[in-house]
């Protein structure tokens, strides 16, 4: 017998796969759940592997690991990861898979990648007595909320016992037609940190400032000066953003200066000695500023994602098998970009890939980006999700095994 995958057989079953796949996914985005609180998902993940045949484990609290055993014996083990959790938005699309509930949606497309990476398992299941390795399926809750997911898969285990020789992990992608794919060698995304200041002064009459400590004075002192960490402090060719988004009075009024002011932030960067020393340097800023104007100021950073570095060699040889797989002119290298993925944290611990999946339809008006009330996906993107990432895991047992 011919032991032998090939790229045609493994689209067919793609395509093949594609109604259970949009079936799963148009369920999961009526029924979609916070982070760290997916337990109805959990449960319906767990009957779909049961369908296939599948042995699974409960890990992370509402995080399932699956795997399929090879029948070809011991070889080396290849790890899938598909991210469970939606965000606190109310969906405006009047879609019949609409979410039915109020103030949750997946409006970022781990539906997508929960139902592909279901398609992916079917798929592996049917060829399993052709493979000669383990594929582990990593189905991860939390990613949208500190601490993020990915930590406590890690901490369960899903990276031991044994230790993959590579992860993929995949993420729709708005901006890109579907049937298309991204990827990015090395660093792609940035570390992830939030920012909580509070700055306190001393309230008063606004006809009277002189009596008062304006806080409100002494915050935005503090904004423009914190810019001055990026735009003079920061290597200019080292990427970093600190940004404020919220700013709000504890009180006050049009004739009240307020007590004190609450500042609500993020700040980013792609190095982990510069993210650190800006930790510092911000601290010292704040509150040697606010004494110096005659109030104080309390900061706390908590101290969210890495950066996400791409293994090289892994990325680049996945995009050459998207390229085979998929042809040439739906693959496309991607820009670094600034926002935070918790895949960040398996990145730093083995060799892994985090690529783009093309979920655009502008005919259609699917345009929307990930985070918005009107986000959706031409669904044609759960067989390019499933065939691509089946197709990685095949080719890599294969060449890992021969490593």
């Amino acid at each position: 017998m011919n032991d032998s995958i090939s790229k045609i057989e493994v689209a067919s079953a793609a395509a093949d796969i594609l109604p259970l796949a949009t079936t799963a996914r148009r369920h999961l985005h009526q029924n979609p759940e916070l982070s760290f609180e997916e337990f109805e998902t959990q449960a319906y993940i767990a009957r779909q592997l049961d369908n296939l045949g599948i042995p699974y484990q409960k890990i992370a609290g509402t995080g399932i690991l699956a795997e399929v055993l090879g029948g070809r014996g011991n070889g080396p083990t290849v790890a899938l990861r598909g991210d469970i959790d939606a965000l606190p938005i109310t969906e405006r699309n009047t879609a019949t898979y609409a979410s039915k509930r109020i103030g949750v949606m997946h409006a970022c497309g781990h539906d997508v990648h929960t139902a592909s990476l279901l398609g992916v398992a079917g798929i592996m299941q049917s060829v399993k007595n052709r493979l000669k390795g383990t594929v582990r399926f990593l189905f991860q809750p939390g990613e949208e909320k500190l601490p993020g997911g990915a930590t406590h898969m890690i901490r369960d285990g899903a990276l031991i016992n044994p230790t993959p020789a590579a992860l993929f992990g995949q993420h729709v992608h708005p901006p890109l037609e579907v049937g298309k794919v991204g990827f990015r060698p090395g660093i792609y995304m940035a570390s992830t940190d939030e920012l909580f200041l509070t700055v306190q002064g001393r309230g008063g009459h606004g006809a009277m400032p002189h009596l008062a400590v304006d806080p409100i004075v002494i915050t935005a002192h503090l904004v423009t000066a914190i810019q001055q960490l990026i735009s003079r402090n920061t290597d200019p060719t080292l990427p970093a953003v600190i940004t404020f988004g919220k700013i709000e009075s504890a009180g006050g009024a049009t004739n009240v200066i307020p007590n004190a002011v609450n500042l609500q932030g993020t700040m980013r960067t792609l190095n982990e000695e510069w993210r650190k020393e800006l930790h510092e340097r911000l601290k010292v800023l704040v509150t040697g500023m606010a004494k110096s104007m005659g109030g104080s100021a309390e900061l706390t950073i908590n101290h969210g994602y890495p950066f996400l570095k791409n293994d090289e060699v892994l990325t680049r040889w996945a995009a050459d098998e998207a390229t085979d797989f998929l042809g040439a002119d739906n693959v496309v290298e991607l820009p670094i970009r600034m926002t935070g993925e918790d895949f960040a944290f398996y990145t730093h611990h083995l060799p892994a890939c985090f690529y783009r999946l093309g979920v655009r339809n502008e005919a259609r008006g699917i345009v929307s980006n990930v985070h918005t009330d009107t986000f959706d996906v031409d669904e044609r993107c759960l067989e390019t999700g499933a065939g691509l990432m089946a197709w990685l895991a095949i080719r890599q047992l294969e060449f890992a095994g021969t490593r």
